[in-house]
């Protein structure tokens, strides 16, 4: 690979699971990674995976006022970003009358804020470079739903909504943006990656404990392939104008289709009460 066609990515949450599968396929192709991890030992590990063009970044996302400066040091003392892929993240599973307050807080942290404070470490030089782009790693939570993880697709929604604003604010500035959504992937989201608030109220058992026990037995034989999630990523940061939805994985694709079918028959089912809130001439 050529100096003029090596990117330099910086992607978060490296340790495993798309983040991991992100990296591998981008060293693969000859680019530049730049990975955050939380720890000493997860920077060993995933420089392991390349001596010389995988690079680990001891950051925490939530650490908002660490973002800025230590991006700037990394541009600084290296090359600017070419490819930002908020990939950190993990999944809330509770009922939402059953989780506290904090659970919320805390999933938007992780998945939100700190994915947004990402974004305006990196955009600025972006800006000014007139090149860069920009991906945020949701999920097809972000386009529908279901009982027991109202925190998670809040959030997920919430990045969706915040991409598709922002690539419309930079789309005459060179920087690109894509929202990756995928589907059910072999990564550990579902196990490890999962917290879960305790259930406390029998009125919601015969809802959502088949939803739980489903989700926990069909972890580790999920659809989706994260190595392919990954080529699917290279593709698009080659493309010349890259989407800026991408759904990932034949379950996210129809049940998105699903979802704006059912939209659609319940928006002309009430069309005419939602025409009637105009003012009348």
């Amino acid at each position: 690979m050529s100096d003029s066609t090596r990117k330099t990515f910086l992607i978060t949450g490296v340790s495993s699971g798309f983040g991991r599968a992100f990296a591998r396929a981008a060293l693969d192709a000859g680019h530049l990674v730049f990975g955050t991890v939380r720890n000493e030992q997860a920077a060993a590990e995933f420089r392991s995976l390349d001596t010389a063009r995988a690079r680990a970044v001891q950051l925490d996302v939530t650490d908002f006022s660490a973002i800025r400066p230590c991006i700037d040091k990394l541009v600084q003392d290296n090359k600017p970003i070419d490819v930002l892929v908020n990939n950190a993240g993990y999944g809330h599973e509770g009922i939402l009358e059953e989780s506290p307050l904090e659970e919320i807080q805390r999933q938007f942290d992780v998945n939100v804020f700190g994915a947004v404070a990402m974004i305006k470490a990196v955009l600025p030089e972006m800006r000014q470079r007139r090149s860069g782009h920009i991906i945020n790693v949701t999920s097809m939570g972000g386009f529908v739903t279901m009982p027991g993880v109202a925190y998670y697709c809040g959030s997920k929604f919430a990045l969706e909504g915040i991409s598709e604003a922002l690539a419309k604010e930079v789309k005459d500035l060179g920087v690109k943006v894509t929202s990756m959504a995928p589907g059910s992937f072999r990564t550990d989201w579902a196990g490890r990656s999962m917290t879960r608030t305790d259930r406390t109220i029998a009125d919601y058992d015969a809802l959502f404990d088949p939803i739980r026990r489903a989700r926990e037995e069909k972890s580790g034989n999920q659809l989706g392939d994260p190595a392919k999630a990954a080529q699917a990523l290279l593709r698009i940061v080659e493309a010349p104008n890259p989407p800026v939805h991408l759904l990932l994985g034949s379950d996210a694709v129809q049940l998105v289709k699903n979802k704006l079918a059912a939209l659609q028959e319940e928006l002309q089912q009430w069309e005419a009460l939602s025409l009637s809130t105009d003012f009348s001439a």
